[in-house]
């Protein structure tokens, strides 16, 4: 809801009292999972929801539905947000509890992977409106745009745009040259009008993120819960390698430029970052794309992304720097020119320690085991971190798999991590109301 509040509502002394029994519809939830999960199922396996895709925007379609169904509002804004609230809230009025995560997915993704922070979001804001629960700070739960970047190559596009930090938002474009602009309209942005995205100081007074661990520690450790107290930073970098393409079988192998060779010796240096000279957590080459691209030619150009991530946020500049230096002896010592340009960086930040602590609070409440850990992977949290205090809650992930089919959660897990956020969401009244 762009340069917009939402009434408060009630004192936050006594919030808890009488919902101590409050539930979840887990039936409800675990429904509006699997249906989700069928928008964007791919032939080949798993879920292939691009953001601000068809299939991106047939997902907002459904939310927006569900809304209407249950009585409450959405509103979509222009940067390809949804924002959903109930109706009783009213614009201009003091800050939000913002709570949320995206639906899109990367090229044969898993199900679970920020739809079910979005649709836990919607179950937790249909709950308290139907039991007619009054917040001193109103929740407003938001389905991010694009978070995860795999069509138009600006991840947490949604998020950036929200928190005011989307520079140069209109010269994003898909790998084939295609503007953000046309994609955004489709879905039912302003491209004319993005700046307005952005929500004034102050707007949020915090948010929660409820997403799947996608690591293997609280399966392994058979914890229901966990309360992170930390996110990832995580740099981006663009690599184009330049050789010469030439006949592969008269072009002796002494006299080639050859850029796929070159290529190949980033994508060890790269892993060696993060093993052999460990000097960030990890480091991988996850897209690569060779021109022209024919058997019996030798590669002339090569076009590759390097992801560098690190909770410490000094491993994570040297981490860069090492690839950086690392690309420079392979140009040398290949003949290819190398270039290296950083298209994303985000930083590691923390979690607040007092929703954190509500957290902790909802999972006593509700009899579940907690482990307080680190997330390795980069969340939508991190960005909104830059205006406001921030909290997640973590559920396990079957054998820690994530972004491919085989990501799954047992439906159990599933429910108790809802249930979490929702007595988060009334135990982090205090926090919330204390930056207002």
């Amino acid at each position: 809801m762009p340069k917009q509040n939402l009434q408060a509502r009630g004192p936050v002394d006594g919030v808890l009292e009488g919902h101590a029994g409050l539930r979840v519809d887990g039936e409800r939830l675990l429904g509006r999972l699997e249906e989700l999960g069928k928008i964007g199922a791919d032939p080949a396996g798993g879920v292939t929801r691009l953001g601000l895709s068809a299939q991106e925007n047939a997902a907002m379609a459904y939310l927006r539905d569900l809304c209407a169904e249950a009585g409450l509002e959405t509103e979509t804004d222009p940067a390809g947000n949804l924002l959903l609230h109930r109706p009783h809230t009213r614009r201009g009025a003091a800050p939000v509890l913002l709570v949320g995560s995206h639906v899109d997915t990367v090229v044969q993704g898993g199900r679970l992977d920020g739809a079910y922070g979005v649709i836990a979001a919607l179950e937790v804001l249909q709950v308290l409106h139907e039991h007619d629960v009054d917040l001193p700070v109103e929740m407003v739960a938001v389905a991010f745009a694009n978070e995860e970047g795999a069509l138009i190559q600006t991840p947490f596009w949604g998020s950036r745009a929200l928190c005011g930090s989307l520079e140069d938002g209109l010269a994003a474009e898909d790998r084939a040259g295609r503007p953000v602009s046309a994609y955004l309209t489709r879905a039912g942005g302003s491209p004319e009008r993005l700046q307005d995205a952005a929500w004034p100081p102050g707007d949020i007074a915090a948010y929660l993120e409820l997403h799947i661990e996608q690591g293997p520690s609280l399966e392994r450790l058979g914890v229901p819960i966990g309360v992170v107290d930390g996110i990832v930073g995580r740099t981006i970098l663009d690599v184009e390698v330049v050789g010469e393409a030439q006949h592969a079988g008269t072009t002796p192998m002494a006299d080639r430029r050859d850029a796929m060779v070159a290529a190949a010796e980033i994508v060890l240096a790269v892993q060696r970052a993060a093993t052999e000279r460990a000097v960030c957590a990890t480091a991988t080459t996850g897209y690569l794309e060779a021109h022209p691209n024919v058997t019996n030619t030798i590669t002339g150009t090569v076009r590759l992304t390097v992801e560098v991530r690190d909770t410490d946020p000094g491993r994570l500049v040297r981490g860069e720097a090492d690839v950086r230096e690392e690309c420079a002896r392979v140009a040398a010592a290949s003949g290819c020119t190398v270039d290296v340009r950083a298209s994303m960086r985000s930083r590691p930040v923390s979690t607040a320690p007092p929703l954190r602590d509500a957290v902790r609070g909802a999972a006593d409440t509700l009899g579940l085991a907690h482990l307080t850990m680190p997330s390795g992977a980069g969340h939508d949290a991190q960005i909104v971190a830059l205006v406001a205090p921030i909290g997640m809650i973590f559920v396990p992930s079957k054998r820690g798999i994530s972004h491919a089919p085989g990501e799954d959660t047992d439906p159990l897990d599933l429910v108790h991590g809802a249930n979490v956020l929702l007595h988060s969401v009334l135990g982090a009244q205090a926090a919330a109301a204390d930056r207002i």
